[in-house]
């Protein structure tokens, strides 16, 4: 198997490092994925990473139909909207032979995107990669990323695909690593954004406050047993992902990880894909998630108070926006 062609859906923090990493490897076609005013858009301005602009090509989603390879890289709200997409691309009445690839936080993208391919096409996987928004675009250290971990749910595990995954990344200098335990690396990531993403959201302050805070270590440490209760309920030992699957890439005490951005963004969060997620399962298996439950109401009200819910005028009258 040699992949010839690949697209990626989402350029956005995530979607940088792939951009970054494929845009000038030889013998394939790379290209991303949109429509519309956002194609206009890309095709014009390209995308800022690292200090320097990129141009790839911009490919619909007819333009990309039967791709080698599709790399989804949206954020969780956009993943419904984007299905038509994937099922034109990849999907069960096309021709069949496209790796699908899920770079998204959580773990149930892929279950979402296989209602349209199947799950036979879906490679799992996951990216760690501390990627922020800046004026003149995307910016994350190539050196200390971690890069993307991915694998068969079950043997062989050093499958053609995974061979020839492995040589486009291997080409590209992205980071990477094959693995056997797939699913519990996945978990891994997951706890890892559920202990560290989301307390630093609610307070609004850098990564450093876990190692400063007893308060929220304490937090922390409640909604780590909730999550890993539900794991191992799922037959999930997260002890057998790989030991740096346990952190993500070096950041400084500052740093402000994906839901902090968004909230400083005025964007709406993943929080339904974090401890929403984690509620919804802990009712199916009958496991009480308090913590998480807190959290995700916090964060909802968050977004809530972005939205300007909670604005009034002098009067004490509800403020309106325009939309």
């Amino acid at each position: 198997m040699k992949i010839k062609s690949v697209a990626l859906l989402g350029a956005g923090a995530v979607g940088a490092y792939i951009i970054w990493g494929l845009s000038e490897v030889k013998n394939i076609e790379f290209g991303i994925v949109a429509e519309g005013s956002r194609k206009e858009r890309l095709e014009r301005d390209g995308i800022g990473i690292n200090g320097q602009v990129y141009h790839p090509k911009v490919w619909t989603p007819d333009e990309a139909k039967g791709v080698d390879l599709l790399i989804v890289a949206l954020k969780y709200g956009a993943l419904d909207g984007a299905l038509d997409s994937i099922d034109t691309i990849a999907g069960k009445n096309t021709s069949g032979t496209t790796t699908v690839m899920s770079l998204m936080n959580g773990v149930d993208s892929e279950e979402i995107i296989s209602t349209r391919t199947g799950m036979k096409p879906i490679l799992h996987s996951l990216i760690k990669v501390a990627s922020h928004k800046e004026d003149d675009g995307y910016h994350f250290d190539p050196e200390t990323t971690i890069g993307i971990i991915f694998g068969e749910l079950k043997a062989p595990f050093d499958s053609d695909r995974v061979k020839a995954v492995s040589e486009i990344f291997e080409s590209g200098g992205i980071h990477y690593r094959a693995t056997e335990y797939i699913r519990e690396e996945m978990w891994s990531k997951f706890r890892l954004n559920v202990c560290n993403n989301l307390l630093q959201a609610v307070i609004s302050a850098g990564v450093g406050c876990y190692r400063d805070s007893i308060h929220i270590d304490a937090v922390r440490k409640g909604l780590r047993a909730e999550l890993e209760a539900i794991a191992k309920a799922k037959g999930i030992d997260i002890d057998k992902a790989d030991s740096t699957s346990s952190h993500g890439s070096a950041v400084p005490p500052t740093a402000r990880y994906s839901t902090l951005q968004d909230l400083d963004a005025k964007r709406h969060t993943e929080i339904d894909m974090f401890s929403g997620a984690l509620m919804k399962m802990g009712k199916e298996l009958g496991i009480a998630t308090p913590y998480n439950e807190c959290i995700y109401h916090l964060i909802k009200v968050l977004e809530e108070k972005n939205d300007g819910l909670f604005d009034y005028d002098e009067n004490g009258e509800k403020v309106t926006y325009s939309k």
